[in-house]
């Protein structure tokens, strides 16, 4: 069983095509269903975030496997497959681990050493676990990668900052109104992300603050630890003509603030201008919006183009992060391989022992007038060759076996020898 991942990601696709692929809560149960009955797909992870949209699967076959995988992408988002033909990527085995490895550390974001992205990871183990999607074969390597991010943030400066997305979109505002100091915000929703922004823009001295969010429940929670008020999203139409700011970051599967609200809002601002910054994908305000005069509209596509130059990390910060990440990718083949071998060794290790003992029985009559201490010389000389015999087939599977195909060399080998007593893992 091989370990496949495909994706799509900021790097080479539009917000747009991202927008139509992200998952929502609600859509991740039926997806899981969807994949795990497609042929030759045994377990399957779907990570969904701001910036990507990527399935792993435990597949028979990289052919099947990439097919199956890239129907769950197509079908279950409504996006055709000619669409993803162009930013889909694809990993296999080691390549897979590589990639999901930096993912996990922050090294594949958009911010470098972004650490929201390393929850996000164990949170999309969890959840394909809770929907069976998760075996121990695509848990052993998300459970790796996370140690694999855990020991980044530990070990290097990347992540020193995990609010810096967050971060450009309030330069970009204040470089929009002038200065923060004094403005009044409001925030649409209640998450991660939105507690990120209220805490940052406090830091910066914005005026009074309102925290709007589907769950009024949740919008008060946040609310009571950040001293903000709070309502629900029936209040944004009475909340947006007061507000200079609105930073907007909810998991919404449509827009939450469209351009007639907008239009309307404007009309009673008597020309006062209203910067929006969308962290959301998909995005929460409408692009539309962008033309609506006195409108400033800063999202994931404006974003992009300057996030590079808002990364402080050093070459050599991504250097030694990069050489962690391969370090632990090299432990995970290493346990992955121990998993899948371990049956045929020791079933290899007690055949040499029989074959031992039974030529040591064989001829145990011509040994009987040696004294006990040549006795044990030559039963020791003999279970030394048999060692040495195994020793190079042991460590060749270990060494030489294609990961993917671990199982099946290793099951072919125990039938070559009549290895009968080997229980397949």
């Amino acid at each position: 069983m091989g370990i496949l991942g495909l994706g799509v990601s900021f790097r080479r696709a539009p917000v747009e095509l991202l927008e139509r692929l992200a998952f929502t809560d609600d859509d991740l149960t039926k997806a899981y269903r969807f994949a795990l009955d497609q042929p030759g797909i045994e377990e399957a992870v779907i990570l969904s975030t701001c910036n990507r949209v990527e399935i792993y699967g435990a597949v028979a076959t990289y052919h099947a496997g990439f097919l199956g995988l890239k129907r769950v992408l197509s079908e279950t988002r409504g996006v055709g497959a000619d669409e993803l033909s162009d930013p889909l990527y694809s990993h296999w085995e080691r390549d897979a681990a590589d990639h999901l490895f930096e993912v996990a550390a922050g090294l594949d974001s958009m911010v470098l050493g972004e650490t929201q992205i390393h929850a996000q990871v164990r949170e999309a183990l969890r959840r394909a676990a809770s929907e069976g999607g998760a075996g121990a074969a695509l848990t052993g390597v998300f459970h790796a990668a996370s140690r694999a991010g855990r020991r980044v943030r530990q070990e290097t400066s990347l992540g020193a900052a995990p609010d810096a997305f967050v971060a450009l979109g309030a330069d970009l505002a204040a470089d929009a109104l002038g200065d923060l100091g004094g403005r009044d915000v409001v925030v649409v929703g209640a998450g991660q992300m939105a507690a990120l922004a209220v805490k940052h823009l406090h830091q910066r001295g914005v005026g009074r603050t309102r925290i709007l969010n589907r769950s009024v429940e949740h919008a008060r929670s946040l609310a009571m630890r950040t001293h903000a008020a709070h309502g629900d999203l029936d209040q944004l139409p009475d909340a947006l003509p007061q507000a200079d700011l609105v930073v907007s970051a909810t998991g919404a599967a449509g827009h939450v603030i469209d351009a007639d609200m907008v239009t309307a809002v404007m009309q009673r601002r008597d020309g006062r201008p209203l910067v929006f910054v969308d962290l959301a994908v998909p995005r929460d305000i409408e692009p539309a919006c962008a033309d609506i005069e006195g409108v400033t509209l800063l999202d994931i596509a404006a974003l992009r183009d300057v996030v590079a130059q808002h990364s402080p990390e050093t070459a050599a910060d991504i250097t030694q992060a990069r050489q962690l990440v391969d370090d632990e990718v090299s432990r995970w083949i290493a346990r992955r391989r121990g998993d899948e071998l371990a049956p045929v060794i020791k079933a290899l290790r007690r055949h040499g022992d029989a074959v031992v003992h039974a030529e040591l029985d064989r001829v145990r009559t011509r040994l009987e007038g040696l004294d006990p201490a040549e006795r044990e010389a030559v039963e020791s000389a003999v279970r030394g060759v048999a060692a040495k015999l195994l020793h190079d087939p042991i460590v060749g599977m270990k060494e030489r076996i294609d990961p993917a195909r671990e199982r099946e060399v290793a099951m072919l080998l125990a039938q070559l020898l009549g290895l009968s007593d080997i229980e397949p893992s």
